[in-house]
């Protein structure tokens, strides 16, 4: 008989679903913007209108388990709950409504399994391969070196950003000043953290995955519609990222929206994104990156059914 999984995945700024049978065929793909670490930054918790917009998601999502007959299946929350006071309380509600087991991922946890999941379809090359995870309350950086995973993540996410330093509107030099601080001191640790990095400088391939670098890639590629063909594995170039950087941080949200390619929900935040991937780019000496559309949901999906 054969089985079918799903993958839940609450993150900081989006809700996610990926459904798949036991040959890993995609039955079904899903994400909604819920911007679950909204205000968690600056009060520790997860506001309850946060909640309820996320709680309203997994109801939607558990239906559409039950109509592909899911056997079994997994959710896992990240950054947002991490950092929350009252993560506990959203994982029991987010459990009894998704009716599948429930979890914080640790950093080093979301980092693996998003490695896995990114590098799934990737064809083998003599240099290293480093994916770059931009998410809403942190950015996971992993490599695979000498055989084991080496990973960190960085207090850093495009929501987190956004509230802290850049702002939601026009970029100002004073925010602009305020982030590159934020993401640069970040970024140091990282490195000190794990001195492992320093080999990969100038020598790496780097894959980009999640929100960010999903809607650059739509914009790039002019997309008035979403299509996975043209996003998957796009190549992006550190011109590219810089453009588009400079550009939409000269725009309000609403002049922001008019760009074909860009998402609902992220046009308040995505700037910050692209100066997180701009500056990993930099310390890490490449002139471009890979899009990936495969991520941690994949990495759950293939820890389910290899279980």
């Amino acid at each position: 008989m054969s089985e079918v999984v799903a993958a839940f995945d609450c993150g900081s700024n989006s809700t996610r679903l990926l459904i798949a049978n036991d040959e890993g065929t995609t039955l079904v793909r899903a994400m909604n913007i819920t911007r679950l670490s909204q205000g968690v930054d600056a009060s520790g918790a997860l506001l309850p209108e946060a909640m309820e917009r996320t709680f309203s998601v997994l109801g939607d999502y558990r239906a559409a388990c039950d109509l592909d007959g899911v056997t079994r299946g997994r959710l896992v929350a990240t950054s947002a709950v991490r950092d929350a006071s009252n993560g506990a309380v959203f994982l029991r509600r987010a459990h009894e409504i998704a009716r599948v087991p429930a979890g914080v991922l640790a950093g080093s946890e979301e980092a693996a399994l998003s490695y896995a999941g990114a590098t799934k379809d990737l064809a083998p090359l003599d240099i290293p391969t480093m994916i770059v995870d931009v998410g809403g309350g942190s950015t996971e950086l992993a490599a695979e070196l000498e055989g084991r995973l080496v990973s960190y993540s960085m207090q850093l996410g495009c929501v987190r950003i956004t509230e802290r330093a850049l702002g939601r509107g026009v970029v100002t030099p004073a925010s602009d000043d305020a982030a590159r601080t934020m993401i640069d001191e970040e970024i140091a640790r990282a490195f000190a953290a794990r001195p492992e990095f320093e080999a990969l400088v100038g020598h790496v391939r780097l894959v980009g995955l999640a929100g960010t670098v999903a809607t650059l890639a739509q914009m790039d590629a002019g997309l008035l519609h979403y299509d996975r063909d043209l996003v998957h594995h796009r190549v992006l170039s550190l011109e590219t990222v810089e453009w588009w950087q400079d550009l939409l941080s000269s725009e309000s949200p609403a002049e922001r929206l008019a760009h074909p390619g860009m998402v609902v929900g992220r046009e308040d935040v995505l700037p910050a994104g692209l100066y997180v991937l701009d500056a990993v780019m930099r310390r890490l000496g490449v002139s471009e990156l890979l899009s990936s559309e495969n991520d941690i949901l994949d990495g759950i999906v293939g820890s389910l059914l290899s279980a």
